[in-house]
């Protein structure tokens, strides 16, 4: 059992997502950068499917009633067991009444931490994600208390650290494919997609961001069409929307351009003001 002394900002209880309800209009939610979120369960033993906390910008500080082993991979927080200074990508073991803090994230935008067994939690629509408008409470709140799965993970044998390439937060190369209406833009739109500087705003969330710079392109509206995590959206304005794991089910805005799944989780750890272009890959 975990009890929250403090809350940080938007932390939640995110797993892999919420499949097979898209046709009632569900989101699909879940961890915003998956490939960090699988790294912290492979550091502790878990499944890939096991729920973790997903943390934004500043982490909470959390008392742990139990010894248990976690692990902290994404962002550059700097967090501490007891004021003592720990890693991030390393299994980590912490005993009953350690208290951790994880303060501002140096950078990046996303961490997660995971525990031994995985977090346990209502589960809605076969998904532990928290999701607002679904699950009672979106993000966690100062006195709310986690409660912990129990675990074999002392019989296993895990891997103890992994390094983590500091690319996957610093690039500014987002990479894309070809969207459904990619081939009805104009000739010379299509040939700038790639040159454009693109900016994040920050009016960005789980459900889109937002990115500024193509103001001076446009493509008309469709027939209301399905969308889904990665599609980049561009207005008859020139606002340029990339969906993200809350988007909804459909939209009306040309689908010019579709993230790849690590440029989803790329993109997951950029901040507001943070500069990005679209590098477009053919299928695999």
């Amino acid at each position: 059992m975990i009890k929250v002394k403090a809350a940080g900002i938007l932390t939640s209880i995110q797993d892999l997502g919420r499949f097979g309800y898209r046709r009632l209009g569900v989101p699909l939610s879940g961890a915003m950068d998956m490939y960090m979120s699988y790294l912290a369960n492979e550091l502790v033993g878990n499944n890939a499917d096991k729920a973790v906390l997903e943390m934004t910008m500043v982490g909470p500080v959390l008392e742990f009633q139990e010894a248990t082993r976690i692990a902290i991979t994404g962002a550059g927080f700097t967090p501490t067991v007891n004021n003592i200074e720990v890693p991030l990508n390393t299994k980590i073991s912490i005993q009953q009444g350690d208290i951790i803090k994880f303060g501002l994230a140096a950078y990046g935008l996303r961490g997660y931490l995971s525990v031994a067994g995985g977090f346990s939690s209502e589960e809605i629509l076969g998904s532990q994600s928290k999701y607002h408008g679904l699950t009672k409470q979106p993000v966690l709140k100062k006195g709310d208390v986690l409660e912990i799965n129990d675990s074999e993970l002392s019989k296993s044998k895990t891997t103890s650290s992994v390094k983590v390439d500091q690319s996957h937060f610093s690039t500014k190369e987002i990479q894309v494919y070809k969207g459904p209406e990619f081939e009805f833009l104009p000739k010379e739109i299509q040939q700038k997609i790639e040159s454009i500087s693109l900016t994040v705003s920050v009016k960005s969330n789980r459900m889109a961001y937002l990115l500024t710079g193509m103001e001076h392109l446009s493509a008309s509206e469709i027939i209301s069409a399905p969308v889904q995590p990665g599609t980049v959206q561009l207005t008859p304005s020139g606002q340029c929307v990339v969906l993200m794991r809350d988007a909804q089910t459909t939209g009306g805005y040309a689908r010019i351009l579709q993230l790849s799944s690590s440029g989803i989780n790329e993109l997951a750890q950029k901040r507001a003001g943070d500069d990005i272009k679209f590098r477009i890959s053919d299928l695999p």
